[in-house]
């Protein structure tokens, strides 16, 4: 009587669900650190936009707006002759008020403290600005799915301090007793 070895090529069913309950278990621990990672990125660039923006203002007050601030991410987009938008284009898209950019939504506004005011009708700051320069500003940055893109909302604006809120947008105006800053 001849007996042939037995051969064992590949794996038994068991070895492979152990195998599968692995990734799982690594996959479970990995894709909530990505989340915040994600969400830590996103954060970022918010800041950063909002850094720009009032990068942007500044320089539009300073040579466009005679001390006063554009109104919207459009007029901060548009080139003064022979010169460069004082924000970048991927702040602005055609016929949008605010701009998504990595999962927060950015919007220059109208500052609406009641001491705000005009100091350049539109027509005659050097870009030709569809709205007047005005004394103040308000920038927002608010994700565009809380909890998701992001857990924080950023503001400024005409003083150039970034504020936060954990829980909604940052009002405008930004209130005096509002602490929550990042410099």
């Amino acid at each position: 009587m001849v007996r042939h070895a037995r051969q064992d090529d590949g794996f038994t069913l068991i070895e492979l669900q152990i195998v599968v309950a692995i990734i799982g278990i690594i996959a479970a621990i990995a894709v909530p650190n990505l989340q915040r990672a994600r969400q830590s990125g996103n954060e970022a660039s918010a800041i950063g936009s909002v850094r720009a923006v009032n990068s942007g203002e500044k320089a539009f007050a300073s040579s466009c707006g005679s001390g006063g601030y554009a109104q919207s991410n459009a007029d901060l987009a548009k080139a003064p002759p022979g010169g460069s938008p004082f924000i970048s284009p991927d702040l602005v898209k055609a016929d949008v008020v605010a701009t998504a950019k990595s999962g927060y939504t950015i919007d220059v506004n109208d500052n609406a403290d009641a001491l705000n005011r005009d100091v350049m009708p539109a027509f005659e700051t050097c870009n030709g600005s569809a709205g007047a320069s005005r004394a103040m500003y308000h920038v927002v940055a608010d994700p565009v799915d809380r909890g998701t893109t992001g857990t924080r909302s950023f503001g400024s604006d005409h003083r150039g301090t970034i504020y936060f809120n954990n829980t909604a947008a940052v009002a405008n105006p930004i209130p005096p007793a509002l602490i929550d800053f990042l410099n």
